[in-house]
């Protein structure tokens, strides 16, 4: 009894996540993102990330692809979602340029 109410519920959120593939990109978009420094790791040694990193990054990504997905689902004007969207980015990618090398110098960065 107790399977078949567990198996319904799982089969409904797979079903409910597939509806929305807008949501599945951005979660495939994220996860190559981050494979892609954690290949070159294999490489070289000139990117030597730790675990923290990934989570830091995995969280910014997440967060922006979130912030992004809930503005093209309540703007209605595509001018409006392209440029809230924009700026989302635009954001994403100072603080993770912050993060990285302390552009401002801001104790955000560690300096």
């Amino acid at each position: 009894m107790y399977f078949k109410v567990l198996l319904y519920i799982c089969t409904e959120l797979i079903q409910n996540i597939m509806k929305n593939k807008r949501a599945v990109i951005i979660t495939i978009i994220i996860a190559v993102l981050l494979l892609i420094p954690a290949i070159a790791m294999q490489f070289t040694n000139e990117v030597n990330w730790e675990t923290s990193d990934f989570i830091i990054t995995a969280a910014l990504f997440c967060g922006s692809g979130l912030a992004c997905e809930v503005i093209l689902r309540t703007l209605t004007k595509p001018i409006h979602k392209i440029i809230v969207c924009g700026i989302i980015v635009v954001a994403l990618l100072l603080v993770w340029a912050e993060m990285a090398v302390g552009i401002f110098g801001s104790p955000f960065a560690g300096s």
